[in-house]
C-alpha cells in the first residue's frame, strides 16, 4: 500500500504518490492489489484465537478498503478482542488501539476488513505513558470524534517590510548562506501561511515567537488523540522544537534573532514525550492535526521510534509503515507539504546494510536494512528529505545521505535560534536543517499562495542552488544538480521571494 522511495525518477514517483493521496483525501475506496471489493464485509464477530494475558501494548491497525463502514468493523474488532479504541482516522483507514491481550493482533486479524496490524513499539506501555489505560476510549462510531476542530486561517494584512536588525542578526550565518536575508528586504512572508512544528513542543511566550505561534492551531499528540490545552503543548524536557520553530519564524522585532519567514504562523503539534521518544500513534496525530488545523506545511526534524529504519519483512514494522504513510500521503492530498530531516548517523540510506541500534525502546538487535527497510517518515513518497551542511557549504559530517533520497540541502551545523526558558542557543542535526527548507517553503508560499503540497515541493527543487560533490568523494556521486550528497542543491530563499 504505502509507495515508498526508491532511486528511480522522482517525476514518476509523485506523480503515483499525488494520485494515492487524491483519492484518500476525496474518500474514495482505496484498493489493495489482489484484494477482492464486490461485496461488504459482515459486521465483526468475537475472534475465534483465544485471549491470552500479555503485556499492555498499542497497535496500528489498516483498514483494507478506506472507508467509513470497513473502519466501523475494525473497531468492533479491537472491541471483540479485548482492546480499546485510542483514535480512529476512518478517512485514512487507520486505528490505533491498545490491549493487554497476547493475541490481540492474532484475533484482530481474523476481521476480513483488516489489511493489517502491528505494535506500534517493544516495550510495554508504561504507567508514565501519556496512553496509558485509555480511560476514555472511543466507542465503535465514535471515531475522531475527540480531535479538535478545523481552524480558520488569519486573514490578516500582510506587514510592511522594515527591515531593522536584531541584535544577534549578525551570528546566523545560515541566513545569509541561503539568501534569507536578501529575501527579508523583498518580503517577511504572509500571516496566511502556516508551518506546523512536529516536534517537542514551543514555548508559546517566548518573546522572539509568541506573536507569530497560532495557540489555536497548537496541540499535543502524545495521548494519541489531539489536545488542544495550552500547557499540553508546552515543552517539557527538550527545547528541540522550540529552537525548529525560531529557525523557522523568529519575529523581526528588535529582540534576538530572525528566522527565515519571521512574519509567517507556526503551530507547535507536540509528538515527543518526556522520554525523548515519537511513537508512531503520536506523529500519525500529528499528521492529522496538521491537517486539520490547516498548516500548509509541516516541519518533522525526527525519525519515529523505536526502528530507526522500519522494515517490510516484519509484521509490525510494516503495518507501521502503512498507517504513518497513510496519514503522510493524505496530507500532501490536501495540499500540505512535509519537510523531514534525513538523519544524522552519517549513513548513505540509498545503500543500507546492518542496524544495530534499534529497538532503542528495549534492547537493539543487529539486522540487515538491506532491502525493505525506511527511515520514515522522511523516506516516504512525496516528503522533502533535507541534509545538512557547514557554513563552509560542506556536507555535515553527521548528516545521512544518498543519491535519488536527498532532496534538498540546507544549513545545519552551529546554528544559533531560540531555545525554552526564553533564551537562545546553537545545536547542530539534520533537525536543524530541515526547518530552514521549512521556512524557505512558507517564503515560497506567501508569495506564491497557487503553489501548494507536492507542487510547492517541485518549485523548491527548481530553485535550489546547485551544490558539486566535493572533489574526491567516493561516497558523493551524482551531478551537482542532483547528487547524493546535497540532491537538488543548497535551498535557495531568494528565489523563492522574486
Amino acid at each position: 500500500m504505502s509507495t515508498l522511495r526508491t532511486t528511480s525518477s522522482r517525476t514518476r514517483k509523485r506523480a503515483l504518490t499525488a494520485g494515492l493521496a487524491l483519492s484518500i483525501a476525496l474518500g474514495a475506496a482505496v484498493l489493495v492489489p489482489g484484494v477482492a471489493t464486490a461485496a461488504p464485509y459482515p459486521t465483526a464477530k468475537a475472534p475465534a484465537v483465544e485471549a491470552t494475558p500479555g503485556p499492555l501494548m498499542n497497535y496500528a491497525i489498516n483498514v483494507r478498503i478506506v472507508n467509513r463502514g470497513q473502519t466501523l468493523k475494525v473497531e468492533r474488532a479491537v472491541a471483540a478482542a479485548g482492546g480499546s479504541v485510542i483514535e480512529s482516522y476512518a478517512e485514512i483507514g487507520v486505528v490505533i488501539a491498545q490491549s493487554d491481550n497476547a493475541a490481540f493482533a492474532a484475533s484482530v486479524a481474523t476481521e476480513k476488513a483488516v489489511l493489517s496490524v502491528g505494535a506500534t513499539r517493544t516495550a510495554p506501555v508504561a504507567a508514565t505513558d501519556p496512553t496509558y489505560g485509555v480511560s476514555d476510549p472511543l466507542a465503535p462510531g465514535e471515531s475522531g470524534n475527540r480531535r479538535s476542530a478545523n481552524q480558520t486561517k488569519d486573514m490578516g494584512v500582510e506587514a510592511e517590510v522594515n527591515v531593522v536588525a536584531d541584535p544577534s542578526e549578525n551570528r546566523q550565518w545560515d541566513m545569509a548562506a541561503i539568501g534569507a536575508t536578501a529575501a527579508h528586504e523583498i518580503t517577511d512572508g504572509s500571516r496566511d501561511v502556516l508551518v506546523a512544528v512536529i516536534d517537542s513542543g514551543i514555548q508559546g511566550d517566548h518573546p522572539d515567537l509568541a506573536a507569530n505561534v497560532d495557540v489555536a492551531a497548537s496541540a499535543s499528540c502524545l495521548s494519541g488523540v489531539a489536545d488542544s490545552s495550552y500547557e499540553s503543548w508546552q515543552p517539557t524536557t527538550s527545547s528541540h522544537g522550540t529552537h525548529v520553530a525560531g529557525t523557522i519564524a523568529a519575529a523581526r522585532n528588535g529582540i534576538g534573532i530572525v528566522g527565515v519567514a519571521p512574519n509567517v504562523r507556526v503551530s507547535a503539534v507536540k509528538v515527543v514525550n518526556d522520554d525523548g521518544f515519537i511513537y508512531p500513534e503520536a506523529a500519525i496525530c500529528g499528521f492529522m492535526h496538521a491537517t486539520e488545523t490547516g498548516a500548509d506545511i509541516t516541519n518533522n526534524s525526527y525519525y519515529i521510534d523505536p526502528w530507526e529504519f522500519w522494515c517490510d519483512d516484519n509484521a509490525d514494522q510494516s503495518a507501521v509503515k502503512t498507517a504513518v504513510n497513510r496519514a503522510v500521503q493524505y496530507s500532501q492530498g490536501k495540499g500540505v507539504l512535509n519537510v523531514a530531516a534525513a538523519g544524522n548517523s552519517a549513513l548513505d540510506l540509498a545503500n543500507k546494510t546492518v542496524d544495530s541500534g534499534s529497538p532503542n525502546d528495549t534492547v537493539p538487535i543487529t539486522r540487515s536494512v538491506a532491502t525493505g527497510c525506511h527511515d520514515i517518515p522522511a523516506e516516504l513518497d512525496g516528503v522533502v528529505t533535507v541534509s545538512s551542511t557547514t557554513s563552509t557549504g560542506a556536507k555535515s559530517g553527521f548528516s545521512n545521505y544518498g543519491l535519488g533520497v536527498i532532496d534538498i540541502a540546507a544549513p545545519g551545523s552551529s546554528i544559533l535560534s531560540t531555545v525554552a526558558g526564553g533564551g537562545y542557543g546553537t545545536s547542530s542535526g539534520t533537525s536543524m536543517a530541515s526547518p530552514h527548507v521549512a521556512g524557505v517553503a512558507a517564503l515560497l508560499k506567501s508569495v506564491h499562495p497557487e503553489n501548494s503540497g507536492l507542487g510547492l515541493g517541485q518549485v523548491l527543487y527548481a530553485q535550489a542552488t546547485d551544490v558539486a560533490c566535493p572533489t574526491g568523494s567516493a561516497q558523493c556521486t551524482g551531478p551537482a544538480a542532483n547528487n547524493a550528497f546535497f540532491g537538488e542543491g543548497l535551498v535557495n530563499a531568494l528565489k523563492a521571494v522574486q
